[in-house]
């Protein structure tokens, strides 16, 4: 049995002369939490619908628990929950009982159930307010709590902390890696890359249509890792060190010198300026965040 719970080959996905998704593929190992990052358009929803069989590929498969989805959707995706977009629910019932209604046409948990779930997700208190007076982080929260309830080993969370205040974003947050702890896969679907970085043990980055990196989050940013120097002379530092090994990835940043992707070599970078007549103050690898990594793959500037 494989330990992928999601395998994507090859999707596309056309709108006439408009290419949502090239090509994609994605792996999501059992018990992770994998992030799909990206701005809006970049396909990363478009890609999330055509796992969750709401709209069929121009090309390409999808696997969900070692089988085709194309052959076996309705078994495997009682095995799944979701929340895509707003959630929608029917106003004039309660978060309870928009719950026992969707436990009327999928039999499965019990009222206990029901509750337990709503506790979960921090709204047992509002369980029986309508829900038309829901506020848009309650809405969220309640989706999540659907997409919770008949216990699915594959969850599945498009912009989940959607309208939700600082409280209730960190209690989302909280949540997601206990999903996991558990034993059920989350995948998470969000633009915000502190987010992402934050509960993701591994991430596909998309940028028009395609994936353009996918891996373990550590390990996408510590490929990254900057050596950060000071020494008395910056000047003749950089000109030294643009004789070196390094020389193409030298800049100067704020007092200090930066080699870029040389977090490692910080002995060797040592001994070249010591051979030279150099002798460093500071010398330390600085390992970059998710969003210098995302912006340095995108081409794209930070608008923060």
């Amino acid at each position: 049995m494989s330990s992928n719970v999601i395998e994507a080959r090859g999707l596309s996905k056309r709108y006439g002369s408009t290419v949502a998704v090239d090509d994609v593929s994605l792996t999501v190992e059992r018990g992770r939490v994998f992030g799909t990052l990206g701005p809006n358009g970049s396909g990363k929803s478009t890609t999330v619908r055509m796992l969750l069989g709401l709209i069929r590929p121009n090309a390409g498969e999808v696997r969900l628990f070692d089988a085709p989805l194309r052959d076996h959707g309705h078994r495997l995706l009682r095995r799944v929950g979701a929340v895509v977009e707003t959630p929608a629910f029917i106003p004039y019932l309660s978060g309870r009982d928009n719950l026992r209604l969707l436990v009327r046409y999928m039999p499965g948990p019990s009222e206990s159930a029901i509750s337990d779930t709503l506790d979960r997700v921090h709204l047992i208190d509002a369980a029986d307010r309508r829900f038309k007076n829901y506020s848009l982080g309650m809405k969220q929260r309640l989706g999540i709590a659907a997409a919770m309830l008949h216990n699915p080993e594959l969850i599945i969370l498009d912009e989940p902390t959607n309208g939700l205040d600082p409280q209730g974003t960190r209690e989302v947050r909280q949540l997601i890696p206990e999903l996991a702890a558990e034993g059920r896969t989350v995948m998470l679907c969000s633009h915000l890359l502190h987010e992402v970085e934050q509960v993701c043990d591994a991430v596909a980055i998309f940028q028009r249509g395609r994936v353009i990196a996918q891996g373990a989050t550590a390990e996408l940013i510590g490929h990254r890792s900057q050596l950060e120097i000071r020494t008395a002379d910056l000047t003749d530092a950089i000109t030294l060190l643009g004789q070196s090994p390094w020389a193409a990835r030298v800049a100067r940043n704020d007092g200090y010198i930066r080699i870029d992707g040389a977090g490692d070599d910080g002995e060797a970078v040592n001994r070249w300026l010591a051979m030279h007549g150099l002798y460093a103050s500071v010398l330390r690898p600085v390992s970059q965040g998710l969003e210098e990594v995302f912006f340095e793959l995108t081409g794209e500037e930070s608008h923060d």
